[in-house]
């Protein structure tokens, strides 16, 4: 296993920000893995592991070592005549997986097509979108204490899943690898089109549910018109999670913006962090080298040559700008190092 040092972080976040780690490694299959923890650089050193980079903003250098995740591998572990669990190594692309799923008509994640990152960072943050989450079908996770390298495996229950949350965000942040997740689908046709901007898309373009390729095909045409391309403009996607409210403070916001947008999902009321910021004037807003994507005020976006430090503060300003419009705290979903 070889350690590189000064590495330079700048193609491994999909935020394009200049950063470098004080030591660098990769692991390419299991052995290493093993290797890893013996590692005296592993053993000394502050740590983080690096899938895709597309949930990461880099503020500075990283004085530790950096582990870039490259191991790989799906397999079917068993299945009836109704559902299939799918094992899967953490450092595969999560769209991989789906469009893996997608190709054998296997139904769960075709709404999460085109999510970026890889599928361990997929039950950290318990993604979502198009009206469906990993919590959903995640069967459990496996993973590896990284302080004495033995190996765990969380069943879903464990996980503490939450709205773009989990245990491994949390209470466990830091404390353990994510080596593979095990989802479980269904061979049973169960299309999810309750999410307004789906079903609005599939019948604006008169598609008829037959398979999930149907449906993993709206996604990715929905998402490509909508985000920008990370290969060609520096984003981590959505950066701010939305906002949760109850009735009472609904109506109340409702007093003073009655036009002020909402989606009840079950006993929770969202309201969109991309209209909250888009109200506070920053939607196609620029400043110096980052700014607000002009098409989807959830974004923001390095257009060459910003640091990571232009990126926090441009978030800094814009949770401010919404806290004193709205009194709502937005928080970002991209994890500041």
């Amino acid at each position: 296993m070889e350690i590189q040092q000064n590495y330079d972080l700048t193609k491994l976040n999909t935020l394009g920000v200049s950063a470098h780690a004080k030591f660098f490694t990769e692991l390419n299959n299991e052995q290493e893995l093993k290797e890893l923890f013996d590692l005296a650089e592993f053993k000394q050193e502050k740590k983080i592991f690096l899938g895709g980079g597309s949930n990461v903003l880099f503020t500075q250098d990283f004085d530790g070592l950096v582990i870039l995740n490259k191991l790989k591998g799906i397999e079917i572990l068993e299945e009836n005549n109704q559902e299939v669990s799918i094992r899967s190594i953490s450092g595969e692309i999560w769209h991989d997986l789906v469009s893996f799923s997608v190709d054998k008509e296997l139904w769960g994640i075709e709404n999460l097509s085109l999510i970026p990152g890889t599928v361990g960072g997929a039950p950290v943050q318990n993604i979502g979108a198009y009206g469906a989450e990993l919590k959903n079908v995640l069967e459990n996770v496996e993973a590896y204490n990284i302080v004495d390298g033995s190996k765990r495996i969380f069943a879903v229950e464990e996980c503490a899943l939450g709205y773009r949350d989990s245990v491994f965000k949390n209470k466990l942040k830091g404390q353990y690898f994510i080596s593979a997740v095990t989802l479980k689908l269904s061979k049973i046709p169960r299309p999810n089109i309750s999410y307004k901007l789906l079903a609005d898309y599939l019948k604006e373009n008169n598609i008829e549910v037959h398979n999930p390729r149907d449906i993993s095909g709206a996604v990715i045409a929905i998402r490509s018109s909508k985000l920008p391309d990370p290969a060609v403009i520096g984003n981590a996607g959505s950066f701010f999670k939305n906002v949760f409210v109850n009735d009472e403070k609904l109506k109340d916001l409702q007093k003073s913006f009655p036009e002020i947008k909402y989606f009840k999902e079950q006993e929770q009321i969202k309201i969109p962090a991309g209209w909250l910021i888009e109200q506070c004037g920053w939607k196609g807003r620029r400043i110096g080298n980052v700014g607000v994507h002009e098409q989807h005020a959830l974004v923001l976006v390095n257009y060459g040559g910003g640091s990571g430090k232009e990126l926090e503060n441009l978030a800094q300003k814009i949770i401010d700008s919404v806290y004193a419009k709205f009194g709502l705290k937005l928080v970002p979903e991209v994890n500041f190092i």
